[in-house]
This record gives C-alpha cells, structure tokens and sequence, in this order.
C-alpha cells in the first residue's frame, strides 16, 4: 500500500472515530443531564465522589477538568442541591462528600450514561465487541499518555464495569507510567567520561 492509500485510509478511519464518538457523547451527554439536573461537570464530580468521597474543592475540580475558582462555584451549586457536603479539616481543608442524594444521583448519571452506550454496542455481535474492547483499550492507553491523568480520562466511567473480570486500560496505562518514573528516579545518573 503506498502512502497516500495509507494516509485516505487513516484519515477515514479517524473521521469515522469522530463522528462516533460525537454520537455517542451526544446522547450520552443528555442522558447524563437529564438524570442528574445538574450540569455535566456536575454530575462528573458526584461520580467521582460517589468513588472518592473526601476530596478537596481543588482536586475535585481538577478531576473533572475545572478551574479551582469553577470547582467551588460548582460546589456551591451542588451544595445548595443538597448534593454534597463540605466537611472543615485541618487548616484551610475543606473536604467534599456526596450526601445520599448525591450518591443516588451519581447512580443515575452512571445508569442514564451506560444506556445509551449499551445500546451503541448491541449492533456488533460477542466477537465484534472483544475486538473493539481491545481496541478501545489500545486508544485510551495512548489517550492517557496525552493527558497524563487517569481521574481526569475516566471521570464519567462505571468503574465497576471497566474492571469487571478485566484490568481498567487507562489505569493501568496509569501504574506503567509511575513504575517507570519511579525506575528513572532511581536509576544512577550517568557518570562523566574521563577524559584521556
């Protein structure tokens, strides 16, 4: 195959991803919205309460991709919904946890964002949809190594679905990175040549 072949090829195939993956958000977005009554990155932050209760206002934002000064006025919000709770701790911590209602409607947004995911996929048949988990996983590995934070790619993810007799892609993508940072860090330092 020559390189333009290639080049029409792959471009296809990525616009085909993007036209896929537009839908599929779309309608996974207005499910999302439509259960929770929040806004999207509200409903990403009960979530990944619902998975890590306790955590700052900063790191809560960070997770789902906002501004510290976004996070707390997106707090604010979830708070006044009764959604959430801000517990005082040490110095200027101040910890979110979900309340009931917002573990309730984490469940919903996880729900009302698997539906139309689920119904996506039942067009490929058992071996289809292995292929295309594999693949899936081979994207969100290189995904990671772009973004470079595993809350951040997976902050709408059923997690108990991801891991469910498999190994989540993006957080082992996650644990490589650190096993090889960890190996830099401790690898010595080449020494300086001699010289002559």
């Amino acid at each position: 195959m020559h390189e333009g072949a290639r080049t029409a090829d792959t471009n296809r195939t990525a616009n085909l991803l993007g036209a896929t993956a537009l839908a599929v958000t779309d309608k996974a977005l207005a499910g999302i919205t439509g259960a929770a009554a929040v806004s999207t990155s509200g409903a990403a932050a009960l979530v990944v309460l619902s998975a890590a209760p306790g955590l700052s206002v900063t790191e809560l934002g960070r997770r789902v991709g906002l501004s510290q000064s976004a996070a707390a006025r997106m707090v604010d919000s979830l708070e006044a919904e009764r959604l959430v709770d801000r517990r005082s701790g040490v110095g200027r911590w101040v910890s979110v946890t979900a309340t009931e209602a917002g573990l309730r409607t984490a469940h919903e947004v996880l729900a009302a964002r698997g539906a139309p995911l689920a119904e996506a996929v039942a067009v490929l048949d058992e071996q289809e949809q292995a292929a295309l988990g594999a693949l899936l996983g081979k994207l969100l590995t290189g995904i990671y190594q772009q973004v470079g934070s595993a809350e951040r790619v997976c902050r709408l993810c059923d997690r108990g679905a991801c891991v469910r007799g498999a190994v989540c892609p993006v957080g082992q993508a996650e644990r490589h990175a650190k096993e090889k940072s960890a190996r830099e860090a401790a690898a010595p330092e080449s020494e300086p040549r001699e010289s002559g």
